[in-house]
């Protein structure tokens, strides 16, 4: 199967918001404030953000979406955010993530960036796993409750 990793086209931020308010919900248990921040998250995106230094990465094989990837400004100049790493539950463990994580790490080195950082909880273990494979770092894991659910929150990071 030919997949292509594209730039955000029209439709994708419905489908991002609905594949992660449901995904979320199925899988952690998360409530309708998950969806509602990935919505905030997509239009601040469209709305401002610098395609010199941010981008997304859309999935697709043909006109099917099978995952996202984003890389925006971070909290501070210089360090890149992951956000928004979402893959379809029937292309996970097929290198796609990987695929993703790497294209978005290319762009962010690319954009002038010297660190990226994400955040993500402890119960999406497939996702930890790569992180830590490719070189990232856990710097801080703290229990809250979120969306609902009792978790695990991480931040981590990588020099880039």
């Amino acid at each position: 199967m030919r997949i292509d990793l594209t730039d955000l086209r029209s439709g994708d931020v419905d489908w991002l918001v609905e594949r992660h308010g449901t995904l979320y919900a199925r899988d952690e248990g998360f409530d309708a404030r998950f969806p509602a921040l990935v919505r905030q998250v997509l239009e601040a995106f469209v709305a401002g953000h610098d395609p010199k230094r941010e981008r997304a990465f859309i999935a697709r094989s043909g006109e099917r979406r099978l995952g996202s990837i984003f890389c925006v400004q971070g909290p501070e100049p210089g360090v890149a955010k992951l956000r928004l790493f979402l893959l379809e539950p029937g292309m996970r463990g097929q290198g796609l993530g990987r695929r993703l994580l790497a294209a978005n790490m290319e762009f962010a080195r690319d954009a002038g960036y010297r660190c990226m950082v994400l955040w993500t909880h402890e119960s999406h273990r497939a996702a930890v796993a790569l992180y830590r494979r490719t070189g990232w770092r856990l710097v801080q894991a703290e229990p809250r409750v979120s969306f609902g659910v009792p978790v695990v929150e991480q931040h981590w990071e990588i020099d880039l």
